[in-house]
């Protein structure tokens, strides 16, 4: 099977599949979804727009027949999202699926843990951006509170979840780039794993400035410092986080560095957005349109092909062109509350 499997044109496989079951979110990170753009009047995807559980399943399906191991549930906020447990126990039941995991704000998390897990969820990350209440609060858009966040990353972690918890704090200078410390010394010997991520370019409404990003390697320096670190494998090829271990058995921290060190020379994700588009990378312009496929009388064979052409003709390597060439053009993104992290 191995001599078979479906590679893009830089021979990349396709081994995981991100699905945003929602464009809506409960927060309004600046980064992400500024409360300028996502007003209370913006237009969100009406729920027959949204693609059904039944759609998703199938999808999934058939990702995995082309290689898929690793299904990601995102958002938006994928927890508005009403009876999610029922989707996670679907796509845990499909043949050759090796991880099901859930990235989260954490605000709903607590209340849906048991039954999260009880579904078949292996992982969870939630996004924590700070543990200042004011940092926190103006990185939420004033719509959370930090204790009950923590309250739920910890019944997370006791709920013995097989893939842990992993938490991902987006750093941006000038903003909560001052709480790094904090952050990992609260995280310390929790068997929470920390990942620090560069503040990117996603979408086109974060009004993103390069300047505003804080290399990986600073925070390296600064936590090795004050905690001896050693750098530890990858787990897989394609992971995105360079990971380094506490030299005193403190645990794990990670470092994602889509700006300053780019990995899309193994990049093995798609995308799946909340109304059916297929996108090939976090950075894409456009997506292929799987949606009108799935409720036509087309079967799985027609699907099958459309998503083997799709990543066939992938050439996507956006960070690493970003990279080479300060001067590259801006182009038009999709943004990122349509196909997550």
């Amino acid at each position: 099977m191995a001599g078979n499997a479906l590679t893009d044109r830089f021979s990349r496989p396709l081994h995981d599949l991100r699905i945003s079951v929602m464009d809506r979110c409960n927060f309004r990170c600046p980064y992400c979804m500024p409360e300028a753009t996502y007003h209370e009047h913006f237009r969100f995807l009406e729920p027959k727009e949204r693609l059904s559980f039944d759609e998703i399943e199938r999808v999934a399906r058939v990702a995995v027949s082309l290689g898929v191991r690793k299904l990601r549930l995102t958002g938006g906020e994928p927890l508005l999202r009403p009876k999610l447990p029922d989707l996670i126990a679907r796509l845990a039941s499909i043949e050759g699926v090796e991880d099901v995991a859930l990235t989260t704000n954490g605000v709903l998390l607590e209340r849906h843990v048991r039954e999260l897990k009880a579904a078949g969820l292996n992982r969870v990350t939630v996004s924590l951006d700070s543990l200042d209440p004011a940092a926190f609060a103006r990185m939420s858009g004033g719509r959370a509170q930090l204790e009950p966040v923590l309250e739920a990353i910890d019944s997370a972690a006791k709920a013995g979840f097989s893939g842990g918890v992993k938490l991902n704090t987006v750093i941006q200078r000038g903003l909560n780039d001052s709480g790094v410390e904090a952050l990992a010394e609260r995280f310390r010997h929790s068997g929470v794993v920390l990942r620090f991520i560069e503040y990117m370019d996603v979408g086109t409404r974060n009004h993103w400035e390069r300047a505003e990003v804080v290399p990986s390697r600073e925070l390296l320096e600064r936590l090795d410092s004050r905690w001896p670190l050693e750098p530890v494998d990858a787990h897989y090829r394609g992971e995105v986080a360079q990971r380094y271990r506490y030299c005193d058995g403190g645990g794990e921290v990670g470092f994602i560095s889509s700006v300053t060190a780019p990995f899309c020379g193994d990049c093995s994700r798609a995308r799946l957005s909340s109304e059916g588009q297929i996108y090939t990378c976090l950075f894409a312009s456009e997506g292929t349109d799987l949606r009108t496929l799935l409720r036509s009388d087309e079967d799985d064979t027609a699907l099958r092909a459309l998503l083997a052409g799709v990543w066939r003709q992938r050439t996507d390597r956006y960070s690493e062109e970003r990279a080479a060439s300060a001067d590259a053009p801006a182009r038009r993104r999709i943004e990122m509350n349509y196909i997550g992290g």
